[in-house]
């Protein structure tokens, strides 16, 4: 009896900690890579190209939802932080119905890039697509396609959410899907370049010695439009890291512009909002962010 018990925890534990690597730029296809430009490219050296991929955790059918989300790691634009920044809150998110989707994306730093600044934008853009496009493979909806973003992760998901160009370049049937987000949810967002900015996250991004018209173009407060989805943005006052003003400049360019969402500052947390958190303020988000979901899924 006591082993039958064992195995059917083991089972239901699988069905929310599973994942599934998956590579979503087309063979050949993804843009940006000097490597993949390269007409005297060798096959050693592209088999060694780290390209970025999607960790799918999916709850169980019964339970699934129509919406999903797919969740961008922070790490300053430097690394990646996997673990309790994106892994946790998508098994967090499988408790809630919603299937997600773990960005593992490129790094401005790589030295394979031509262009720095886009390519997490174009990881995050066919991402979207590729989720919209095979949809109905998981039983979602391509129309609820969500993205949580924490730290610098939260720099690119309101990138993705405001910046309206596909630098994707692919050809085909996905010119016609929507590189553009049904909503998002932000924790510790780095948003400002400027004079609120995160120093590591600009300069991974931009360089160390961007200009003063590509810091503004970068802030994503300045970006912000009516057709930005609606977003929720959770910060800590005490963050010393991503100062909340980052969080703050962009829900007063939401409201100026009349786009749906909440903000919430909670007195102590830092830099962090973790699933496991037991802060009796700070741990609310879970709640809060439960709740606000659902709205979006009902709309």
């Amino acid at each position: 009896m006591k082993k039958v018990f064992f195995l059917l925890i083991i089972f239901l534990f699988s069905q929310f900690s599973a994942q599934e690597k998956l590579m979503f730029w087309p063979k050949g296809e993804m843009p940006n890579s000097k490597i993949l430009a390269s007409k005297t490219k060798k096959k050693k050296i592209l088999a060694e190209l780290k390209e970025p991929e999607l960790f799918a955790f999916l709850p169980p059918l019964k339970e699934r939802k129509q919406m999903s989300v797919i969740i961008i790691p922070g790490g300053g634009y430097s690394k990646l932080t996997y673990d309790e920044g994106a892994f946790q809150i998508a098994k967090w998110m499988n408790t809630q119905g919603i299937s997600a989707f773990v960005l593992n994306y490129r790094l401005p730093i790589s030295t394979d890039l031509i262009q720095r600044e886009i390519a997490p934008l174009q990881d995050a853009q066919a991402a979207v697509k590729y989720i919209r496009k095979n949809a109905e493979l998981w039983k979602i909806s391509p129309n609820l396609v969500g993205v949580v973003g924490t730290s610098a992760g939260g720099h690119l998901a309101t990138s993705v959410s405001n910046i309206t160009t596909d630098y994707t370049e692919l050809k085909g049937d996905w010119t016609s899907i929507s590189v553009i987000p049904d909503f998002a949810v932000l924790f510790c967002p780095v948003i400002d370049l400027g004079e609120y900015a995160h120093k590591g996250s600009r300069d991974s991004l931009l360089g160390e010695n961007a200009s003063t018209e590509k810091i503004t173009e970068y802030s994503m407060q300045n970006r912000l439009t009516e057709k930005t989805p609606p977003t929720i943005l959770f910060h800590n006052q005490d963050d010393t890291a991503v100062p909340p003003m980052n969080s703050i400049l962009y829900y007063k360019a939401m409201t100026k512009n009349k786009v749906k969402g909440s903000l919430f500052i909670f007195p102590k947390g830092g830099h962090r909002f973790f699933v496991t958190d037991k802060n009796p303020l700070s741990e609310n988000w879970k709640k809060l962010c439960a709740d606000w979901l659902e709205t979006i899924g009902n709309k």
